[in-house]
């Protein structure tokens, strides 16, 4: 009946204890100050105190009236009564060492603490002997020899729950800056709740020696501990990629591809990879299955460009691996569209008449790998060759205007996809005639 009543009235000091908060518990005889930990509320407990070593130090609140009991792992519901000793206005407990929960009832309230004693937990460390374990690759196994064990405190109703030992492991690996599509270093610092000699942490991109300092606790008292392991040969790969078309500014080209790789044939993209140091195998690779099945090419470099002249998607990845092959890395697939083929020609411009405006004959294509055109007076006579669709006629011949009338083209031309064109047609220069232009004398 005790227990059951005890247990209900703790239940009913959960419920308010916002607005009946603890008072702090003092300490007296303690070698270092003790590090307050703060806990869920969901606990019950006020506060987590934790003492270099609890045996003989004095224990006191603010009430000369207050009664007090201790507890264990099984919760306050269990808790047994304490003598205490009244001193001025507060009341004291000497502790007799060893983790312990305590429950303080004053004014009809009730208050829980809990007290680690730290000398049956401390932290020591012998020796770091990191190794690959079973996953090299993934992960490195600390090899931690010394002893932080998780510490344990327990809630009112006998919940366990781990204190946070914040124990450092320190070491070097490689972060990958995506904008600048490289690798750079950085140091690593993973904090641990506790470490036993199957910790783990990621696997280090750089050859690197790991380090490991703690606890949170000892920080506190300026007593921290540390050890450094021999250096430590990475295995893991990894790369950055990227991807840049070479662009063109021609305006008579139609790329329906904006914003995405590809287009217009012929395409170049120089792709790049920035790889980690155990990287001692690499292939880019070029396929029209996005399963990688069948290769179009490959390539043994970290950078390379290719021109994609035929019409279709493509797809490109960069694979890695270390010198053993246990460690292999697949990069992101780049998706290169090219789109068909065409090609059409105006049959009239005003090079003369508009500045600015159609005043250069050029056809509209897209994706055509092979051009040549060649444009002709009335009389037959060459005026210009073109080799590429880029290119247009300004409407001059040697230099000056040509007069207005017909002209004529004739064009050989072979797209992405294979299409041929053949095509010939007239080109009307519109304007006035003027007397000082080519071809006044009728020679045009």
């Amino acid at each position: 009946m005790y227990y059951l009543s005890r247990h209900i009235s703790l239940i009913l000091c959960l419920g308010i204890a916002a607005a009946c908060p603890a008072s702090a518990l003092d300490f007296r005889g303690s070698a270092d100050t003790p590090v307050e930990v703060v806990p869920e509320a969901s606990t019950g407990l006020a506060a987590v105190y934790v003492l270099p070593a609890a045996a003989g130090v004095e224990v006191s609140y603010p009430s000369p009236t207050a009664s007090w009991s201790l507890f264990g792992a099984a919760g306050a519901a269990f808790a047994e009564p304490v003598a205490a000793r009244v001193e001025g206005t507060s009341s004291v407990v000497t502790l007799r060492g060893g983790d312990t929960g305590i429950l303080i009832e004053d004014a009809g309230r009730q208050h829980c603490y809990w007290i680690t004693d730290y000398s049956g937990h401390r932290f020591t460390i012998a020796g770091l002997h990191p190794s690959g374990g079973e996953y090299p690759c993934d992960n490195v196994v600390l090899g931690f020899e010394g002893d932080g064990a998780p510490i344990q405190f327990y809630s009112i109703n006998g919940r366990a729950i781990t204190l946070d030992r914040d124990i450092s492991v320190v070491y070097t690996t490689l972060v990958a800056d995506k904008e600048a599509g490289r690798y750079v270093q950085a140091e690593t610092n993973v904090s641990m709740p506790y470490i036993t000699p199957s910790s783990y942490v990621a696997a280090p991109l750089c050859d690197t020696q790991f380090g490991v300092e703690g606890d949170r606790f000892l920080r506190a008292w300026q007593q921290e501990a540390s050890a450094r392991s021999d250096t430590y040969a990475a295995v893991a790969v990894q790369a950055v990629t990227t991807a840049v078309q070479t662009e063109r500014d021609a305006e008579n080209e139609q790329n329906p591809a904006t914003g995405s790789l590809g287009g217009s044939a012929p395409c170049e993209i120089t792709f790049a990879a920035d790889v980690t140091d155990a990287v001692a195998y690499r292939e880019w690779q070029i396929s029209r299955t996005p399963d990688f099945d069948i290769l179009e090419n490959s390539y043994n470099q970290d950078e390379f460009s290719y021109t994609f002249v035929e019409n279709g998607t493509f797809y490109v990845r960069f694979t890695a691996a270390d010198a053993t092959g246990a460690c292999s890395y697949t990069g992101e697939t780049y998706e290169v569209s090219i789109g068909e083929s065409k090609l059409l020609c105006p049959n009239a411009f005003t090079p003369h008449t508009s500045p600015g405006v159609n005043d250069e004959w050029r056809v509209s294509y897209q994706s055509i790998v092979e051009f040549h055109c060649e444009i002709f007076n009335r009389w037959g006579s060459k005026i210009i060759t073109l080799t590429d669709p880029s290119q247009g006629w300004d409407g001059t011949i040697g230099g000056k205007k040509a007069s207005p009338g017909v002209y004529y083209y004739v064009i050989r031309a072979r797209g992405a996809d294979g299409k041929a064109y053949n095509l010939s047609g007239d080109i009307n220069i519109i304007g006035a005639r003027d007397d000082d232009a080519y071809g006044a004398s009728g020679s045009d």
